[in-house]
């Protein structure tokens, strides 16, 4: 049995449990986190589209992917640089790590690591601590591999 006063009683509110805390997954890395070494999971990036293409210096602090078009020299302080499938670079390029799946053409410099990736090409000479090349990749030039290199702080 029930009384007036216990119907003017309102059942205590739900409220929703709030999500965890996460930080948001930069564009460029696997949603683990673990896919990448080296890599930390709030590194941000920037993207250069298909449709952009740039004749100049470029230069940045920060991880970045160019699906364009680009002529002249890429610096990214020891940042990672990601070409993309349809990407063609004319370019001198320092970098953190470098990572072609479209084409190069023009001398690669990197602190950490270079990945030619299938369908990607790299023309011109490179200069790393660690190199890979998949079966189908194009390569032509020298290899520098440097091991103390991945050792030395970021001065490109």
């Amino acid at each position: 049995m029930w009384s007036k006063q216990q119907s003017l009683v309102e059942p205590p509110a739900v409220s929703p449990s709030p999500a965890p805390a996460s930080a948001p997954v930069p564009f460029n890395q696997p949603a683990s986190g673990s896919g990448k070494l080296g890599a930390s999971p709030s590194r941000g990036g920037a993207r250069l589209g298909a449709s952009i293409q740039i004749k100049g210096e470029v230069t940045g602090t920060e991880d970045l992917q160019i699906d364009g078009i680009v002529e002249g020299p890429i610096r990214l302080k020891g940042h990672e640089l990601t070409v993309g499938s349809n990407a063609q670079l004319n370019s001198e390029i320092h970098a953190g790590n470098v990572i072609a799946y479209g084409k190069i053409l023009g001398n690669v410099h990197a602190r950490g690591r270079v990945d030619i990736k299938k369908d990607g090409s790299i023309t011109g000479d490179i200069s790393s601590a660690r190199i890979s090349i998949e079966d189908g990749a194009y390569f032509k030039g020298r290899i520098e591999i440097d091991p103390t290199k991945a050792n030395q702080p970021a001065a490109d």
